[in-house]
């Protein structure tokens, strides 16, 4: 697997991502996987709410959010809200102040119809039928100091590779192993993009094995798959006792 950065401009609100990527991206090959961060989709998008405008941190997140904790003693410690976005466990909604020139940069709206209509413009521009696109974002692992990268949204390829009735090194059939393909490679993507000022919020994945590539956009069932009801977690026991505030969704039915 190759793994490229792309360096751009500093992108301002209001750009336009397809003037950004003609700028930046040269003619791609079949078989690439194009990965960019959600903060400039976000600033394109003008997702973005200026400090002087929030009274209270707090109500924003909450306003963003689909589901948050309700205690204190997270925000006390770390600044921090414990939330649901887009079925992702993540802190504070997502929202960044990084690199945001004293602003909140929300989540991009509307994430599998914009990651499509990237996809299809590249596939157009560049007269291919394999390429996939990816949006990502970093994301902390529980118990694990630093950040990896996790996706919000693909579009071109299938996101995970199924080892379920394959056989391990003695033939013994594995019966619950899948490869998240999706959140690999945006975590490949984000190590080598960075999280400070190297202005590299493209990336470019290439020779991938275990891809199985799209001439279509994901259907309804495929977004689905890569995520997994929390009643179905193997961390269902700390989900269903921690006390959340819902908005869009039900975390366990025990809790109605």
């Amino acid at each position: 697997m190759q793994v490229r950065p792309i360096k751009t401009h500093r992108v301002s609100p209001g750009e336009s991502v397809e003037s950004i990527l003609d700028k930046h991206l040269p003619r791609l090959s079949e078989r690439t996987i194009v990965v960019i961060t959600s903060k400039i989709v976000s600033l394109c998008q003008n997702r973005i709410v200026p400090k002087q405008e929030v009274l209270d941190k707090k109500d924003l997140v909450l306003k963003e959010a689909d589901a948050y904790l309700d205690e204190e003693e997270s925000s006390r410690r770390y600044g921090i809200y414990l939330t649901l976005k887009n079925k992702i466990l993540i802190p504070t909604a997502g929202i960044d102040e990084s690199n945001a020139n004293d602003a909140y940069i929300l989540y991009p709206e509307n994430i599998p119809e914009t990651v499509n209509q990237i996809w299809a413009y590249l596939k157009k521009r560049d007269g291919l039928s394999e390429i996939g696109v990816v949006l990502s974002d970093s994301h902390t692992t529980h118990l694990r100091r630093g950040v990896t990268g996790v996706g919000l949204g693909w579009c071109g390829f299938f996101p995970l590779h199924n080892y379920i009735g394959e056989p391990d090194l003695f033939g013994k059939p594995l019966r619950v192993s899948m490869s998240n393909l999706l959140d690999g490679i945006a975590s490949a993507a984000v190590l080598v993009m960075g999280e400070g000022s190297e202005q590299t919020p493209i990336c470019l994945v290439e020779q991938l094995d275990k891809i199985q590539f799209q001439d279509r956009p994901p259907t309804p069932e495929e977004l689905s798959l890569i995520t997994i009801e929390p009643q179905e977690d193997i961390y269902e026991p700390i989900l269903k006792h921690a006390r959340w505030v819902r908005k869009l969704i039900v975390l366990h039915k025990e809790t109605l």
